[in-house]
């Protein structure tokens, strides 16, 4: 198959840009739903125009709905896929079990794709939405090209990959920062972008997590997936223009080109790197600045009475956009030109490689020579990138309908379907009954702004009578005024009886065995192991078998070294098991194992239970970023077993980049705490094994407001922060007598929404 180049729509003109300059396939968001809910996004009447005109020139579109979905929300949701199944889009790429849920079992014309959003980085993984049914995977950003090509080679399935555009420096679907620390999830698409904020360490200000912009350009040959997706609903049709003109070029054997690359710098761009594709690296984070940059084109030589003097290496217009870095400001400084001089001469053009000197807006910070100089903004290119597109309501998409129309004397009847329209009249011989069925077929064909399109005409006339034209097209527009179109409309799928007469006991999950020497563990219905690469197996023996669960982490970059230990474990009689990501899934068999859901598979709906019980979930857990109302709602009809943490370091994210100064080759890999602060807050960042995650100096603690959640288990986790059998043993003591320690939060629980 040919290799799909598929681009960003964040509204109706991005889209047509995207199809103009040679997207095959676009990707969109509707007004609810979407990862990216500041985005313009689409009604159903421009998702309908899009996916008709896409089509008449044999391109796809495809709409995320990827977000988590609560309770609340489910029939707005399905009043979406309604939309997507009207607009005949060509698959829905999703997030949420529920939204699955919903298209296996009502929408089945409807394609899955998996969202990135989903953490799909490894074989199993990818083999395991397979089975569930998804026909394509959106792999995570993190993976180098040999991952890559091993998950493309899934027979039966297709792989897509991030190719260019933005980075968040957390694991998709991993990163509740936003959520936890601000009330607007990621999850939902609502994202405040925190990473990208000023952090102080020691008394130096910079921008630890602040990702520079992925760009493959010429790499993309070697990548073996069926589609290479752009970033960028949030941006411009200016941008999706170019960045989709510039990759189109590539994939159709062309060297990349310097100077549209140059065009794309100066309408929006982050310093450019290739991630993780050749390789674990340090060098993917701007700790500098943030934003836009644009296109270095010099250095400062001199700044002297309001003008500063460059020699460009490329053309400067009058009324472009400068930014200038300068130390000790979050953002570039920036201004637009407006008198340029050189040789003396004012000019509207500066031309590359002549010593120019520029007029500085005031007022102006203090520039230095040797600052570096951006051309982030291009009246010429501005206007290099125009596109066509049809006139409104040209396209749409039609209904098709088959028709039967009779000729008696004294009236006429059209009938499609089940509607039946007539009309009255005295009709005589025609001379030439040829000539009355190509009028009915002239006139049945012009459905003008109905939503029908003819597919079949079927014309009885025995007695050769003439109609005139004028009779037909009343005929005609009676019948399709008549026909009521009747579109699917799902429901939420009905639930189970809800379990009843369950008793609530207490889990405890914690990544250190000796944690729990202290402790009383009769007081505990279960006891959650997470593990790593390398578990205590040994001190698992002291422990009673029958009231452990052993916990898969959610990022698993060596399936093999898990495969033994899962052998080892289920061989020895552990049967029970969590997971926090679908690669887990792959691994265990839920049919003779009891599995259960870590909060990392979002909860938040109950198609969504529903999925996770035909999967073999034997128990959920709430979301960690959820808010209390939605939680009680679901509690209230649970017919699954469910846990609610009440109290827990949360991770705010997991990245595959690590932050330590040291380099990678000199690296011990071992755990290393570092302190930042933001706002008046503490952070704590955990580096280890080549990973960053990042803690509050605050934990979660709901202890207080537990009992209102109707929730089979009370849960409390001791993970990754370094925690003492004593500090463990007095939290507990408190939590379980439903108070709350001192110095937590409760992030979300009390919000009415997130």
């Amino acid at each position: 198959m040919t290799t799909e180049l598929l681009a960003p729509a964040g509204d109706l003109q991005s889209a047509y840009a995207a199809l103009y300059w040679g997207a095959d396939a676009i990707y969109l968001g509707l007004k609810s739903f979407s990862a990216r809910a500041t985005a313009t996004n689409f009604d159903e009447n421009e998702l309908d125009e899009i996916c008709a005109y896409a089509h008449h020139l044999g391109k796809k579109v495809y709409v995320a709905i990827n977000t988590v979905v609560l309770q609340n929300e489910l029939h707005e949701l399905v009043k979406n896929l309604d939309v997507c199944a009207k607009c005949r889009v060509d698959a829905v790429i999703l997030q949420d079990l529920g939204v699955a849920h919903l298209i296996k079992t009502q929408y089945a014309e409807l394609e899955m794709h998996a969202s990135t959003q989903m953490a799909v980085h490894n074989a199993h993984g990818a083999k395991y939405l397979k089975n569930l049914g998804f026909s394509r995977v959106v792999l995570a950003r993190e993976l180098n090209l040999q991952q890559i090509n091993e998950i493309a080679s899934i027979e039966g399935l297709e792989t897509e990959v991030f190719i260019h555009g933005a980075l968040c420096f957390s694991y998709s679907g991993l990163c509740q920062f936003s959520a936890l620390e601000h009330g607007k999830s990621a999850n939902r698409g609502k994202c405040l972008y925190p990473c990208r904020a000023y952090f102080e360490q020691n008394g130096r200000k910079f921008h630890p997590f602040s990702m520079k912009d992925l760009a493959l350009e010429g790499d993309i040959s070697k990548i073996k997936a069926i589609s290479l997706k752009i970033e960028g609903r949030k941006k411009s049709a200016l941008y999706v223009a170019a960045v989709t003109d510039y990759y189109r070029q590539i994939l159709d054997g062309k060297k990349p080109n310097t100077f549209k690359a140059d065009n794309i710098r100066q309408i929006f761009s982050r310093p450019w790197c290739k991630f993780l594709f050749e390789g674990k690296t340090k060098d993917v984070v701007d700790p500098d600045f943030v934003g836009h940059r644009g296109l270095e084109v010099g250095k400062i030589e001199n700044v002297k009475n309001g003008f500063l003097t460059i020699t460009p290496s490329h053309i400067v217009s009058r009324y472009d956009g400068l930014q200038i870095d300068v130390n000790g400001l979050q953002k570039p400084f920036g201004f637009s030109v407006q008198n340029l001089f050189q040789k003396g001469k004012k000019v509207l053009h500066a031309e590359p490689f002549v010593q120019t000197k520029i007029e500085l807006a005031k007022p102006y910070p203090k520039l230095e020579k040797g600052f570096t100089v951006y051309l982030a903004s291009s009246s010429e290119v501005k206007g290099a990138y125009d596109f066509e597109k049809p006139k409104p309501k040209e396209f749409r998409n039609k209904i098709p309908v088959s028709v039967s129309a009779c000729v008696f004397k004294d009236h006429l009847t059209a009938q499609s379907g089940d509607t039946i329209f007539s009309l009255n009249g005295r009709f005589e011989a025609a001379e030439n009954a040829d000539k009355v069925y190509d009028a009915f077929y002239k006139s049945f064909h012009k459905t003008g702004d109905t939503p029908f399109e003819l597919d079949n005409l079927k014309v009885e006339n025995p007695k050769n009578l003439f109609v005139p034209a004028s009779i037909i097209n009343e005929l005609r527009r009676g019948l399709y005024e008549s026909i009521k179109p009747c579109f699917k409309k799902g429901v939420p799928s009905p639930l189970p009886t809800p379990l009843k007469n369950l008793k609530t006991g207490w889990i405890i999950k914690i990544d250190n065995l000796d944690l729990t020497n202290l402790l009383d563990l009769s007081k505990f219905e279960e006891i959650i192991y997470l593990i790593d690469e390398a578990p205590d197996l040994k001190a698992l023996e002291n422990l009673p078998k029958e009231k452990l669960r052993i916990c898969l982490p959610a990022v698993c970059e060596n399936p093999e070294k898990f495969e033994k230990i899962i052998s080892t474990l289920t061989s020895s009689g552990y049967k029970k098991w969590e997971v926090s990501n679908y690669w887990g899934l792959e691994m265990l068999d839920t049919s003779s194992l009891d599995v259960s859901f870590s909060p990392f598979l979002y909860m938040a709906n109950s198609q969504a239970m529903l999925q996770a019980k035909d999967m073999g979930a034997s128990r959920v857990c709430f979301c960690v970023e959820d808010t209390l109302d939605n939680i009680k709602a679901l509690s209230s009809l649970s017919f699954l077993k469910t846990s609610l943490i009440v109290y827990q370091d949360a991770p705010l994210f997991t990245s595959a980049v690590c932050i330590r100064k040291n380099s990678c080759a000199t690296c011990n890999k071992k755990p290393l705490w570092i302190s930042l602060q933001k706002d008046g807050k503490t952070y704590r960042a955990l580096c280890k094994n080549c990973k960053t995650m990042l803690f509050s100096e605050t934990p979660l603690s709901i202890a207080s407001i537990a009992k209102e959640v109707n929730a089979s288990y009370y849960q409390m986790d001791f993970c990754y922060r370094p925690y003492t059998p004593e500090d463990v043993l007095q939290i507990s003591n408190r939590l379980m007598r439903f108070e709350d320690t001192q110095k937590t939060t409760t992030c979300n629980l009390l919000k009415q929404n997130i």
